[in-house]
């Protein structure tokens, strides 16, 4: 299996982000949208890294660089299993399906190396 890309990755948490957001604002509890706030909070300071680096060194397999990516994954799995609950929207819940299990395969890609 060949490794993600920084360019592959950036595009699906960046995908993931955007859902995020559109799921923030359409969260019918406070609860939900800590729980939301705290993950769009995590993937905002690994893009914000990410786009630190050279656009010639997107093609170089992705490494999670922010300590808070290390421990997303669980935050995530909890989310999937109230998807329903939380995610209130149809559309959203249905993009959130198709982006979620790339995120966490690249994540358990990194996990595993690590």
């Amino acid at each position: 299996m060949t490794p993600t890309s920084v360019a592959d990755t950036l595009r699906e948490y960046l995908s993931l982000l955007e859902l995020m957001d559109d799921a923030y604002w359409e969260a019918g509890s406070i609860s939900h949208k800590d729980m939301i706030y705290d993950i769009i909070s995590i993937f905002s300071q690994e893009v914000a890294e990410l786009n630190k680096l050279s656009i010639m060194d997107h093609h170089y397999p992705y490494e999670v660089i922010t300590e808070g990516m290390r421990r997303v994954v669980p935050k995530l799995e909890r989310l999937d299993d109230y998807r329903e609950e939380v995610i209130q929207r149809t559309q959203t819940l249905t993009d959130f399906r198709d982006i979620l299990s790339s995120v966490i395969s690249i994540l358990e890609e990194q996990l595993a190396t690590v």
